[in-house]
């Protein structure tokens, strides 16, 4: 695939996904994928394969409702597709032990998908995971008072 087809498959899991497609795994994830981005607390640390992914993206989609993701740029090099994400999706659904609070959440960062014969198969992301769990209310803003 070119680095163009390699940008728009990226471009596309990222719609489709925004679009609560299930289907999107099957259709553009190969069988042995492998995801090493860090994840929420009681989820798995590496994702290994297409049935840990589409249970994961199950929690992900029943806690938060209209979730869409802005690319704010795509950088393609070789196997590999580079995308600097925001997210944002109102938390409406538990996950894990953490309870909804109805806000909507935001949450920044940068993705790197590996490409072999035009299915994903391997990613990477640094989130902004302290603002993330800032925002889902486990963790106090960084400029919360503390005691004396």
């Amino acid at each position: 695939m070119s680095l163009e087809e390699n940008k728009e498959l990226v471009r596309r899991w990222f719609a489709e996904n925004d679009k609560r497609n299930e289907a999107i795994v099957d259709q553009m994830v190969a069988p042995d994928y492998l995801d090493h981005t860090p994840q929420l607390p009681g989820m798995p640390e590496d994702i290994r394969g297409t049935a840990p992914l589409k249970a994961t993206l199950a929690v992900l989609r029943e806690g938060f409702t209209d979730v869409e993701h802005e690319i704010d740029e795509l950088i393609a090099e070789g196997d590999r597709v580079v995308a600097r994400i925001r997210a944002r999706g109102k938390f409406t659904g538990p996950i894990r032990d953490i309870q909804p609070n109805g806000k909507t959440i935001e949450i920044t960062g940068v993705s790197i998908h590996r490409i072999a014969d035009g299915k994903l198969v391997e990613h990477w992301a640094n989130l902004d995971m302290l603002g993330f769990l800032q925002q889902l209310g486990v963790l106090p803003p960084l400029n919360a008072a503390t005691p004396h």
